[in-house]
């Protein structure tokens, strides 16, 4: 758990960090934003290629190679002296940190009978909850307290702990040591999956900067990566030992369950961007506030998950508590897109909390359904591909809302503007004050105080609307794709205490 929750930690620490580098380094808001995208592109490149890995040179061995890297990197982070160091260290960083949640994910599937895999996940669940929560505060403080070099220089420590218990407690199964350096190498394959998934990382992560396909480098990569990823797929299916292994896909019960978690997975990051956003933007909260706001979503993952491991080693049925969930979750969100610009902190807060619990209740449950149906020979491989999906339905969520929010506000501005009678009775001199062109000025004038301040006034509560609005549209169509993953949990295989569980193998 510990490698894993140093993964999570770093994906999202350094995000409060980036302003105070940017002046370290004299960089641009551009150039500085590199230091997060390497890291997630380096990391959505190497998911995939973990049970491959694994079965290459070991486990245990790539569980502690990756952790001792992610510390070495993490110190050369810290002590970067320039942007491009930086983002090369990120780089390595993000590829080393890669392996610990499928790795991690894959021990205690083995470790743990098939029957208390759900309690497992739960409480799994449990520590990896602490990174996203933990991360932006955790950043904040020791950035104005310490320095923003110190958000990287905690990895030190924590990754040689968990070094040592990897070292100490975790064995390789027989038949990994059967595995190890066996079968030809997939070069092809690695090629098709660096370009087809790291372009579109890069994509999804700087596009909307770029105007999407405005620009044509976001043309030339998102064309290169479809034809890598189609490559990909034709190649995996046909090579003897793919570095993915697609043929799992077969197996519906696992495919569903990588399809919900994908799902659950967009719904969430996009949540997760939301509400910080919305607080502050448009409530006037400062980033302390909106921390604390939000921060209840964890205290509901937190009930949900010690809820879903006490009914797991009950015994009970879990599959409609998958759709409970997403229902749970999707009444929330509907709630959150009918929010105003005077909504109550306790308006707030409750939404956001409901929300946690109902999400809370997918993670545990579909993951033990879906990777309870590989065998262990190739646990490494599925939970590999498993995380790649949570990966890129987060990468796809985020850079979806983004955009989504700002075509909306557009859209709502323009009609707003349109229809807004006054605009009609008024013209605007060239230095922005309000001339009287006709009796509509005389209404206007009354409604503000000066001229000038007249104008940006109007424009103000005209601009914040669009916003209000923009939020309400893309609130209620996440609450819709929630809503729609609800009744596909009763086709999941059973999981609980009290299920046998038998392993199938494609």
């Amino acid at each position: 758990m510990l490698g894993a929750f140093l993964q999570v930690l770093d994906t999202s620490i350094v995000n409060v960090a980036l302003p105070y580098m940017q002046g370290s380094f004299a960089a641009s808001v551009d150039e500085v934003t590199w230091v997060v995208t390497s890291f997630l592109v380096a990391n959505g490149v190497m998911i995939p290629m973990t049970g491959w890995i694994a079965a290459r040179m070991g486990r245990k061995r790539y569980f502690i190679l990756s952790v001792m890297l992610f510390m070495v990197s993490s110190a050369l982070c810290g002590v970067a002296q320039t942007i491009d160091q930086m983002v090369v260290f990120r780089l390595i960083q993000g590829a080393a940190g890669a392996a610990m949640m499928p790795l991690a994910q894959a021990i205690l599937f083995e470790t743990f009978p098939p029957a208390e895999h759900t309690l497992a996940m739960a409480v799994f669940g449990l520590g990896i909850m602490v990174g996203p929560i933990a991360g932006p505060t955790l950043g904040g403080w020791i950035t104005m307290n310490w320095n923003w070099r110190w958000t990287f220089y905690i990895n030190v420590p924590a990754g040689a702990l968990a070094a040592m218990m990897v070292y100490a407690f975790v064995h390789d199964p027989p038949y990994l040591h059967k595995q190890r350096g066996s079968g030809r190498v997939d070069y092809l394959g690695i090629i098709y999956l660096a370009l087809g998934l790291g372009l579109l990382q890069i994509v999804l992560d700087r596009g909307q900067r770029a105007d999407w396909f405005a620009a044509p480098w976001v043309r030339i990569f998102t064309g290169a990566s479809a034809l890598s990823l189609v490559a990909l797929v034709f190649h995996e299916l046909r090579f003897p030992d793919p570095i993915l292994d697609l043929r799992m896909v077969k197996i519906f019960g696992f495919t569903l369950a990588i399809t919900l978690i994908a799902v659950q997975s967009l719904v969430l990051f996009s949540i997760n961007l939301l509400n910080p956003l919305f607080t502050q933007e448009l409530l006037g909260y400062d980033a302390w506030q909106a921390g604390l706001v939000v921060a209840p979503r964890g205290l509901g993952v937190v009930i949900a998950l010690v809820t879903i491991g006490q009914l797991s080693r009950r015994g009970f049925d879990l599959r409609p508590l998958i759709g409970l969930g997403f229902i749970l979750a999707a009444s929330q969100i509907w709630i959150m897109s009918h929010w105003n610009l005077q909504v109550s902190e306790r308006a707030v807060l409750w939404p956001i909390l409901l929300f946690g619990l109902g999400l809370g209740v997918v993670f545990p449950t579909v993951t033990a359904a879906g990777l309870g149906q590989i065998k262990p020979e190739r646990m490494g491989f599925a939970s590999s591909l498993f995380n790649m999906m949570v990966n890129t339905g987060a990468a796809i969520g985020i850079s979806s809302v983004s955009n989504m929010l700002t075509g909306r506000e557009q859209v709502h501005q323009a009609y707003l503007v349109q229809h807004f009678s006054v605009f009609d009775a008024w013209r605007v001199s060239g230095d922005g004050a309000l001339m009287p062109g006709s009796p509509g000025f005389g209404y206007l004038h009354q409604m503000v105080t000066g001229q000038k301040q007249g104008l940006g006034m109007v424009y103000n509560l005209i601009q914040a609307q669009a916003w209000l609005l923009a939020y309400n549209d893309v609130y209620r169509l996440l609450a819709i794709i929630a809503l729609l993953c609800a009744p596909w949990c009763l086709m999941l295989k059973r999981v609980g205490g009290g299920a046998k569980t038998d392993a199938v193998m494609h």
